[in-house]
């Protein structure tokens, strides 16, 4: 089963954005806009479909994946990190000059 940590940097990331913004969650993209960058969204403003996949928190956010991008990634941990660069269009992290990066790692069956 797929699990999700995240960096330091993106702890302290996070932990900037609920300062600004209140208390966030993610949704792992898997749009064609934002490749599959994880948006952060404040919580209560995006709709969570009973098809999405908690994976479980980072930073005390909640972090969803769809369940047919969850069928793909089932076996594998994301990490979520932070790089250099524009956060996705409505994501959060848009327009602070570092975004989140999804990085995995293949867990064991």
């Amino acid at each position: 089963m797929s699990t999700v940590t995240a960096t330091s940097e993106a702890l302290q990331l996070i932990d900037e954005i609920v300062a600004d913004h209140g208390p966030v969650l993610f949704h792992q993209s898997g749009g064609c806009c934002d490749g599959s960058s994880p948006m952060c969204y404040p919580q209560g403003e995006f709709k969570v479909s009973e098809r999405d996949v908690k994976l479980g928190e980072i930073g005390g956010a909640p972090f969803y994946i769809s369940a047919s991008q969850y069928e793909a990634w089932k076996h594998t941990d994301l990490i979520i990190d932070v790089v250099p660069g524009r956060g996705g269009m409505f994501s959060l992290d848009n327009g602070r000059e570092k975004r989140f990066l999804t990085r995995s790692e293949i867990c064991s069956i």
